[in-house]
């Protein structure tokens, strides 16, 4: 694992808040080799000290102000180079190339922490001076398009320079210990794969919830919406992980193959499904936190005449395949939400004959919490008789529980971060999607942005602070179902 680091954007929000605290961490576990560079260009122009410095005040920020281990410091910041450099510029990433990256033995990485629309430049700008070659990576965030079309346009641009096992397509979701937990759990044990189809789950919820508001990212917000910034990428890659079929391995081709049969048989959305089966909402103005919050059109940067985005999304999925006929699959997301969590809730049905009588009561069927945040972890509910001599036999609903910070106390849970960095160093992209996913997944997005354009709907204001708009509550209620809150 001899490669270097190229962060192209590296003065940027992303680099100071994930990118350069991930790679301290993986330093600060002897996970990356000794010779490792990890060399910053941006516009921009900062001495090395004044560089380190900014690092090091953020690394203190990440740590709630944690001290910082000075040797592994030591190590870091040396590791650390920033240049000034546009890179769409030939000229100037040439200098990259005759100066900085002369081993062509080592790997590149090359991150682009920098906006979609320049992807394509940069990237040629690389290939011109040399810097693409067999051994060079790169890593791109979303968003990846606004649909379908733009998706394939972005795709298209990397596709003419680099093969596509060259390519990470970054979501941060996937690098959760939780999620990556959510497979071993599948395919690990014997003891839910048996139980996991229509046979045996009534229904599944899936809910990302915050309470931040759109705040200083009003404009690449209100162009994006939560259905393209949450659903089309971070809901229905935890969807795959979910009701995909067991790979043949844990290569990434056999788990990518999985997912992508998961998202190709996702219920297409007409119309009419639009409209019974999807809710859009908009935070107004409220209380969250014991704080007053604005409304998302009264946020810093926002609009005058107004915006119609929407800032919550709920969605009543379905999959059209032997495993899954017949099972909703609940997706929401918001901002401005009562409480901030991600979570999947996997609802067992009810046993068939209900033995104790009343106390069987609707709600009390088993069910599976994978908890992704704030805290990570596995909560199974069950039936279970409340100690004592009642003649009765009450029963109580109580939780196995498996926290990760409980169980593996000498264990710190990395970010997700460091997971994927780590992983796009060794070669490895199973926690990575890949372009026919992307792809299927605008596709069945775009059905649903379609719907709503065609049938006028507007979303639905609810007031900051609360679970979203009452039409969210009802279209879960009209399936005598609730949500997990």
């Amino acid at each position: 694992m001899i490669c270097d680091i190229l962060i192209i954007g590296g003065d940027g929000d992303l680099a100071f808040r994930k990118l350069y605290p991930a790679l301290y961490h993986l330093d600060l576990d002897s996970c990356l080799p000794s010779c490792l560079r990890i060399v910053s260009v941006s516009r921009n122009s900062a001495s090395a000290e004044g560089f380190a410095d900014k690092v090091r005040s953020l690394l203190l920020k990440h740590k709630d102000g944690e001290a910082v281990d000075e040797a592994v410091w030591k190590r870091f910041s040396a590791r650390l180079q920033h240049m000034a450099i546009n890179a769409t510029s030939e000229a100037e990433l040439a200098r990259l190339r005759t100066h900085v990256f002369t081993d062509t033995s080592r790997d590149l990485i090359v991150y682009l922490a920098t906006p979609p629309a320049i992807f394509a430049p940069i990237c040629q700008s690389l290939w011109a001076v040399g810097l693409v070659r067999d051994n060079m990576r790169i890593v791109i965030e979303k968003p990846l398009g606004h649909d379908r079309e733009s998706f394939l346009q972005i795709n298209n641009s990397l596709a003419a320079l680099f093969d596509e096992d060259q390519v990470y397509r970054i979501d941060h979701y996937l690098g959760k210990e939780t999620v990556q937990n959510l497979l071993a759990m599948r395919f690990a044990n014997a003891l839910f794969e048996p139980l996991w189809n229509s046979n045996y789950i009534d229904h599944v919820q899936i809910t990302a919830a915050e309470t931040v508001g759109a705040e200083g990212r009003w404009q690449f917000y209100d162009e994006a919406g939560a259905l393209r910034d949450m659903v089309q990428n971070h809901l229905l890659q935890l969807l795959c992980l979910v009701a995909m079929e067991p790979p043949a391995s844990l290569a990434p081709w056999a788990v990518h193959d999985e997912k992508l049969k998961v998202l190709r048989s996702l219920a297409p959305m007409s119309k009419r499904d639009v409209h019974d089966n999807t809710v859009r909402g908009q935070y107004v103005a409220g209380n969250n936190g014991g704080q007053a919050v604005p409304g998302y059109t009264q946020e810093e940067g926002a609009k005058a005449s107004g915006s119609l985005t929407e800032t919550f999304v709920a969605i009543k999925a379905e999959i059209n395949n032997w495993r899954w006929a017949g099972v909703p699959f609940y997706l929401r997301t918001g901002k401005r939400m009562q409480k901030r969590f991600s979570e999947i809730v996997v609802q067992f049905n009810e046993v068939p004959h209900a033995i104790f009588g009343d106390q069987m009561r609707s709600g009390t069927a088993n069910r599976l919490v994978i908890r992704l945040q704030p805290e990570e972890g596995i909560r199974l509910h069950l039936l279970n008789k409340v100690p004592g001599l009642d003649d009765a036999m009450p029963l109580e609903v109580v939780s196995l529980n498996l926290s990760l910070s409980d169980v593996f106390t000498h264990r710190r849970v990395p970010d997700a971060y460091e997971r994927l960095l780590l992983d796009v160093m060794r070669g490895n992209s199973t926690l990575f999607m890949r372009a026919d996913q992307v792809e299927a997944a605008w596709q069945w997005v775009d059905g649903i942005a379609a719907g709503w354009h065609a049938g006028k709907q507007r979303p639905m204001p609810y007031v900051a602070g609360s679970w979203g708009p009452s039409e969210s509550i009802a279209l879960i209620a009209r399936d005598g179902r609730n949500w997990q809150e």
